[in-house]
């Protein structure tokens, strides 16, 4: 028992004696003028310790230091860069006595940081950055003299100490920072640090969290990690990297976002997972993710491999709600060249996929290539456009004329309102355009806009410095191919912008059945539109629009109205027969058509319009208003065939007359009228000239001259005018 009581005895003392000795032979204080020297000649600024420095025995043995500043520089809001309310360090005993002062763990409690840039640009932490050899240049004046030779005396007493830090727990800390040149401020509060059990070539664990405000704004965030530091710096590692965050503002909430990293080594694959929850711009949010990230030790390099993304998008703002989205890609960043490649194996949202490549090289305005291809784009359904119902259709006589007369007025007067409205228009914002760079190509197998459907289209596009340009388009339509070509210069507002298109062999009718719900035109069409303007609001673009639209049908028919029927049924009319019943189809057929559109700030005109079919030969001239959506025209129609209908008469004697049909009203339902006043002065001299001819084979000589014969015709037909 004696010797169990000496076992436990003898250690007891010689701890007992060794903190005694500690106490009683090593004065803390004396490292005091050595920190504050320290700091002055690294940083330039002043530190102050209030009080003693005093040892503490509980937990460990260590220093204690009480309320501790670091002054700012002259000129500067805040008197101090860091304050601190106390600090402990821990220190191990038995290498005092060989002047080793090996510090195992530093507390900071309620450290509080002040960063602040003036409006000049200078700024207070610039100090901790300034060389030694700035501060060995200043000048000591002769009184200073005196005290620098003491403090060289301590310093050259405390340089025989060499010094370890092991570790650093901060809590409570407070980080301010205030730009006065960009008027912002940010403060970052609860701020907590800590490092267990820090040691040179074993793993150590890192946690970290805080809290801030930047205005409105408020984020947290929290996280730890695992690091393995070699004792000379020459190497280092990290895993179980785990990152927490979350912000808010009046407009967002990002509820959390993390980041997690198995483990970080340079010239190794990371494999790295990501994920996003809350609510951005008035979506709803739910973002996931991995990839492998991979960094070269001369950090000029960084690769992110296997990229994926699955993600959740709800929002009123979405043209789907919910959007599914997709990803799986590849991207690499050439630090030394600025350069980021993106290899884009595969992005789906919701019916849409894509894949390609692009390239970025950041400049002064970025460098953007690109090269897409898509199988298959649904626009519609993308932008959740669902095909309008067409507008019930106002039934309408055998002459093609409105039999309501009131709907009729509501067609004329409709556009005329529209067009009176007094909602402002406002030029879009384009001046983004002036900042971007971008050139590239994009393939699509099959695409669908405005229920038309195309397929291999290829579009060549580019945008510098605020001219978007349509280089190249190509597609095929409805049996036929478009290609066309478009600029829109955005250097000015408002913009201006030319147009170019070239439509071959292209099915009129599912064309117009599948876009306007309209069959009014069927044939094989042919298009060539040049146009050019300026203004991208919907008035400015019909007020400003000009240029020319040549079209030419082939073997096709016009559909609500047939011609034939109308002449037969005037002509009853005006000669007072019989009007037959019939029931053939409202189509006017023709071999070919030909037009040459020409548009002026609104008005499209037109003295060039014919049509051939075996029946008719089709002239017509007149104006449409796209403003007001009005026509006037007037087709002028000769009879070359016989006009004899199911159960009705030939009416030969109109052959070789030129019949003129007025085609008037609101484009949407257009007025058709024959203009048959016309048409009986025509039939009247057809008949004199046949007359006058009968009389020159009967009488011959007796009539007289030419000057004679002349004047019995101008008499004749002047009662018709």
């Amino acid at each position: 028992m004696k010797k169990l009581f000496l076992f436990i005895a003898i250690p007891l003392s010689v701890i007992f004696i060794a903190i005694a000795a500690l106490v009683f032979l090593v004065n803390p204080n004396q490292f005091k003028p050595l920190i504050v020297e320290q700091a002055k000649q690294h940083t330039g600024l002043e530190l102050v310790i209030d009080g003693d420095i005093s040892w503490q025995f509980f937990p460990s043995i260590g220093f204690e230091l009480g309320r501790t500043a670091l002054k700012n520089p002259q000129g500067f809001s805040q008197p101090n860069l860091f304050k601190v309310s106390s600090i402990g360090v821990d220190v191990s005993v038995m290498p005092l006595f060989d002047q080793k002062l090996e510090i195992g763990n530093v507390t900071l409690d309620g450290a509080e940081f002040y960063l602040e840039t003036l409006k000049t640009g200078e700024r207070n932490i610039d100090a901790l950055t300034s060389s030694q050899a700035d501060q060995a240049a200043t000048e000591v004046t002769s009184s200073e003299q005196t005290q620098a030779d003491s403090s060289a005396a301590s310093s050259s007493a405390s340089s025989q100490w060499s010094i370890n830090l092991a570790g650093v727990t901060v809590s409570n800390a407070v980080l301010e920072i205030q730009d006065h040149q960009t008027g912002s401020f940010t403060k970052l509060y609860d701020v907590a640090l800590g490092l267990s059990q820090f040691e040179f070539d074993n793993w150590t664990t890192a946690t970290f969290a805080a809290k801030g405000q930047n205005n409105q704004q408020e984020f947290a965030a929290k996280g730890q990690a695992e690091f393995n530091l070699a004792s000379d710096f020459s190497r280092y590692a990290l895993k179980n990297i785990a990152l927490d965050a979350s912000f808010n503002d009046p407009a967002n909430t990002i509820e959390s976002a993390k980041i997690g990293l198995d483990t970080f080594e340079f010239d190794k694959v990371n494999n790295l997972t990501y994920a996003i929850l809350g609510n951005a711009a008035g979506l709803d949010l739910d973002m996931k993710g991995a990839g492998q990230l991979a960094v070269d030790s001369a950090v000029s390099k960084v690769l992110l491999k296997k990229l994926t993304l699955d993600a959740t998008f709800k929002g009123d703002a979405l043209p789907q709600s919910p959007m599914k989205v997709d990803m799986a890609s590849d991207l690499s960043f050439d630090l030394n060249k600025s350069h980021l490649q993106f290899i884009l194996e595969k992005l789906t949202a919701n019916a849409i996929e894509l894949d390609g490549e692009a390239n970025v090289t950041l400049l002064e305005i970025p460098k953007v290539r690109f090269n897409l291809h898509s199988p298959n784009i649904d626009l519609d359904e993308f932008l959740g456009l669902a095909q309008t119902e067409p507008a019930s259709k106002t039934s309408t006589s055998s002459e093609g004329t409105p039999s309501s007369s009131g709907d009729n007025k509501a067609a004329k007067t409709s556009p005329t309102k529209s067009a009176s409205s007094n909602t402002t228009e406002v030029e879009p914002d384009l001046s983004a355009l002036k900042t971007l760079d971008v050139k590239g190509t994009i393939v699509i197998d099959k695409f669908k806009a405005s229920n038309a459907k195309m397929q291999d289209v290829t579009a060549n596009f580019s945008v510098n410095r605020g001219v978007a340009e349509l280089t190249s388009f190509s597609s095929k339509l409805y049996k036929g191919s478009i290609k066309a070509s478009a600029k829109l210069d955005a250097r000015k507002t408002p913009a201006s912008y030319t147009a170019k298109k070239r439509i071959k062999g292209v099915q009129v009718l599912p064309l117009l059945k599948d876009v306007a719900d309209n069959e009014m035109l069927e044939g094989t069409g042919n298009i060539n539109v040049d146009v050019k303007g300026k203004s991208l609001t919907p008035t400015g673009i019909k007020k400003n629009l000009v240029g020319t639209v040549d079209i030419n049908f082939e073997d096709g028919a016009v559909n609500g109205i047939n011609v034939a029927q109308v002449i037969r049924d005037n002509y009853a009319r005006f000669t007072g027969g019989k009007i037959d019943d019939h029931d053939e189809p409202q189509k006017t057929d023709f071999s070919a058509m030909k037009a040459t559109l020409k548009l002026n700030k609104g008005v499209v005109t037109t003295n060039n319009l014919t049509a051939q079919s075996p029946l008719l030969r089709v002239r017509g001239e007149g104006k449409a208003n796209y403003i007001n959506e009005t026509v006037d025209m007037t087709i002028s129609t000769s009879v070359v065939g016989s006009l004899k209908g199911q159960g009705g008469k030939d009416i030969d004697e109109l052959k070789d007359v030129t019949i003129p049909i007025r085609i008037h009203g609101a484009w949407t339902q257009p007025q058709f009228s024959l203009i048959f006043d016309d048409v009986l002065k025509q039939k009247a001299e057809k008949e004199i000239d046949r007359g006058l001819n009968k009389l020159e084979e009967k009488y011959g000589d007796k009539i007289g001259d030419e000057k004679t014969k002349d004047a019995i015709r101008g008499a004749l037909k002047g009662l018709f005018n």
